[in-house]
């Protein structure tokens, strides 16, 4: 009974058949395991880039606070609040959102600053200063209005971010 060859084909196929069903789940338990870690690292990076923009809106908050006091001039202001609101990281359109902002860094951003404004003459400081201030005139009301704007969009942000 033991010599006929589909009882050994048989058994061999039952083996084959074992080895195959518990590499699969095998297979699976590590599938498994790697997506549970891929949602953690999401879940992660999610909290890392929410603690970024918590860090870069307390920040616009203090700018636009200094600026509506006018403790802080609106070249300055501006300049600063473009690059921290480019740097946000879960926000997007905020250069349509406030463009007054926005236009009056991209107009003063070709000037020097800090030791590069030491380094021109006198002239050449005070012609960009009348530039910089001419500009500030003109474009006053609508900076104004975005800073309110924006002071409202970072203080509901912020309170999101808190939540979250």
């Amino acid at each position: 009974m033991l010599s006929n060859p589909w009882i050994y084909l048989a058994l061999l196929a039952i083996v084959i058949i074992g080895v195959l069903a518990a590499v699969a789940t095998r297979l699976l338990r590590q599938l498994k395991q790697q997506k549970l870690e891929q949602e953690q690292k999401k879940v992660e990076q999610q909290q890392a880039l929410q603690q970024h923009d918590k860090k870069i809106i307390a920040s616009v908050i203090i700018i636009v606070r200094a600026m509506k006091e006018e403790q802080c001039d609106m070249g300055e202001g501006c300049w600063r609040l473009s690059v921290l609101l480019d740097s946000l990281k879960l926000s997007q359109d905020l250069n349509v959102q406030f463009p007054a902002v926005f236009k009056f860094y991209e107009a003063i951003k070709h000037m020097p600053i800090l030791a590069a404004r030491k380094k021109l003459d006198k002239q050449s400081r005070m012609r960009l200063d009348l530039e910089r201030m001419k500009l500030e005139a003109e474009m006053a009301e609508d900076i104004r209005q975005d800073i309110e704007l924006l002071h409202q969009y970072a203080n509901e942000r912020n309170s999101m971010l808190s939540q979250s």
